[in-house]
């Protein structure tokens, strides 16, 4: 492996699991939006099985490629690369992102703006072109009963009770927490503060980051002037009910860990009246509005299942990721 001596000023990581063929299109903009910034780029292959780190070599022979033998999850996977990563600044990005070209230098005028600002993430596109919501407020004992008593949805914009999904996101403004498809992170605020907790193999991740980032006193921003096209999940899409699981496990290990036992109690007892509510509404609705029945049998099923997740009926899930 061969590296610049000059020191590069943003290090770009991307974390690969059998998503070869999208992986290879994120790194092409990825290039084409880096220009002739001095950069290195890391992609960390979390035991793919379709060829994707040989696929990455030949593509791009400059590309840090580390291989790992078992799927080492995403926050250890970026933590190894991060360890070895010189640059003054930190873009992490999903496999399954595409930068719309200046997404980096819109990213980095919020950086230049606020010394104190830690993270900043771009608006996220749907492959269509919609938006994708990107911010979001830190999961806790508070804010599961304002969405379970459905406060949220009666005042979305409220400043205690309502978040950021009514808002159109199209404004730069400071957020709590903005989702890891794609990141720009100063690094000396991760000096301070730390890499990735690895106890969480898959998910709620970049939100403990996150709210660790605003503890110590550092900002997180949002700024629609980048955006990346993100196409949600490729990996993901092949085992629908693992991501289910280590989904709804990260935000109960996020809750624990910020809010104790008890907070997570307060948590989950919000989440079974939320689910039992919604589950009595879609099982009506579905009866009433017969065009819509589908519809609302889906969401039946979707609340069935977060139901029997919150009161401990885990199935075939992911293991922890000690096991994985």
């Amino acid at each position: 492996m061969t590296m610049n001596a000059e020191r590069p000023v943003i290090s770009a990581i991307v974390i690969s699991y059998n998503t070869r063929a999208m992986t290879l299109d994120c790194l092409r903009s990825l290039y084409g939006d880096l220009g002739e910034m001095p950069s290195e780029v890391f992609v960390v292959d979390n035991a793919s099985s379709d060829g994707s780190a040989a696929a990455i070599r030949d593509a791009f022979p400059q590309v840090i490629v580390i291989e790992n033998a078992r799927n080492a999850g995403f926050g250890a996977a970026n933590n190894q690369a991060m360890r070895l990563a010189r640059g003054e600044f930190l873009l992490l990005v999903n496999s399954d992102a595409i930068l719309k070209p200046g997404a980096i230098a819109a990213m980095f005028e919020p950086m230049h703006a606020d010394d104190r600002c830690a993270v900043v993430g771009p608006q996220l596109l749907n492959a269509d072109g919609s938006l994708q919501p990107s911010c979001y407020k830190f999961p806790g004992p508070m804010r599961s009963i304002f969405e379970n008593t459905l406060l949220t949805a009666a005042f979305p914009n409220h400043r205690v009770f309502g978040d950021y999904r009514a808002w159109k996101h199209d404004t730069r403004r400071e957020v709590q927490f903005v989702i890891g498809a794609c990141l720009l992170v100063r690094r000396s605020a991760v000096d301070e503060i730390g890499l990735f907790d690895e106890a969480f193999f898959l998910y709620a991740e970049e939100t403990d980051w996150l709210y660790r980032f605003g503890r110590a006193g550092w900002k997180i921003w949002f700024t629609p002037a980048a955006q990346v096209f993100h196409l949600c999940g490729a990996s993901g899409r092949q085992q629908p009910l693992r991501v289910f699981t280590e989904f709804h496990r990260g935000q109960e290990r996020f809750v624990r860990k910020h809010h104790g036992r008890a907070g997570l109690v307060v948590y989950r007892t919000a989440k079974v009246y939320g689910s039992v509510v919604r589950l009595a509404v879609f099982s009506a609705h579905s009866v009433v509005r017969p065009a819509q029945r589908r519809k609302d049998l889906d969401e039946v099923a979707r609340w069935a299942r977060i139901l029997a997740f919150t009161v401990g009926v885990r199935g075939q899930g992911l293991r922890d990721p000690g096991q994985a």
